[in-house]
C-alpha cells in the first residue's frame, strides 16, 4: 500500500483547504495518509522564511489573505470571510497531540483532522479549548475523552516532538508538506502532483544534494 506522508499542523488553513483533496487522492489510490503532527512555531523558526508577524502588511496580507481567499474558491471550501480565525494564535499543541493519540489508538484521524481544520477556518473554533476539541471528536466518531487524556502522556509527547525534529531534519519549511516515497511536496497547491507520484513517481530525487 502507497503511503502519503502528512505533516502539519492543527490550525493550518492551507492544510485544511487541501484535506478534503487530500482524502480523495488517497482513496482513489487505494494509499494510506500517515499523519506526522508538528510544532509549527519550531519548525518555521528552523526551516521557514520567517515569522509571519515579520512581514510587511502587504506581505501578510496576501499571504494569510489573499492567497487563503483564492484557494478556498478554487478548491470549493468554505472560510470565514475576510479574517483570520479568532483564536488563530491560541496554542495548538493540544489538538496536534489529540491526532496523534488518535493515530496511536487506531481512531478514524482522517476524519478528525478535518474535522478540526473545518471548525477553525470555517465556523472560528478554538482548537485550544478541551471541550471544543470534545465536541469536535464526537462529531468525528472518535473516542474524544479517551484522546484528550492520551495526548498529555509522556509517549504523546515524545512523538510530536520526534514529529517535529523529524519535519526538521527533512527540510520542512510550513504546513502541509507531503511525502511520496521520500519525494516531498510543500503546500496543497501541489496536491495534483501527489496524485500523480502516488501512482508514478517523478524522476529525480529529494533531498539534492544542493539541499544539504
Amino acid at each position: 500500500m502507497a503511503v502519503i506522508e502528512y505533516f502539519y499542523a492543527a490550525h493550518s488553513a492551507y492544510a485544511y483547504i487541501g484535506s478534503k483533496l487530500l482524502s480523495e487522492i488517497a482513496g482513489r489510490a487505494g494509499a494510506r495518509i500517515d499523519h506526522r503532527p508538528f510544532d509549527w512555531h519550531r519548525v518555521v523558526a528552523a526551516n521557514g522564511p520567517g515569522r509571519i508577524n515579520t512581514l510587511t502588511p502587504g506581505r501578510r496580507a496576501y499571504f494569510s489573505g489573499r492567497e487563503i481567499e483564492r484557494w478556498a474558491e478554487y478548491r470549493g471550501v468554505e472560510i470565514i470571510a475576510g479574517r483570520m480565525p479568532t483564536h488563530h494564535d491560541n496554542d495548538i499543541g493540544l489538538p496536534n497531540r489529540m491526532l496523534i493519540a488518535g493515530v496511536l489508538e487506531g481512531a478514524d484521524v482522517d476524519a478528525l483532522a478535518h474535522r478540526m481544520l473545518e471548525a477553525h477556518w470555517r465556523y472560528d473554533a478554538d482548537l485550544a479549548d478541551a471541550g471544543t476539541l470534545s465536541r469536535l471528536g464526537g462529531e468525528a466518531g472518535v473516542n474524544a475523552g479517551l484522546l484528550l487524556a492520551a495526548a498529555s502522556s509522556p509517549e504523546v509527547q515524545a512523538i510530536y516532538d520526534a514529529n517535529t525534529a523529524e519535519a526538521i531534519e527533512r527540510s520542512v519549511f510550513g504546513s502541509p508538506c507531503y511525502f511520496v516515497d521520500g519525494d516531498m511536496f510543500y503546500g496543497q497547491d501541489h496536491l495534483e502532483l501527489v496524485a500523480r507520484a502516488v501512482e508514478t513517481p517523478f524522476s529525480g530525487t529529494w533531498p539534492r544534494p544542493d539541499a544539504q
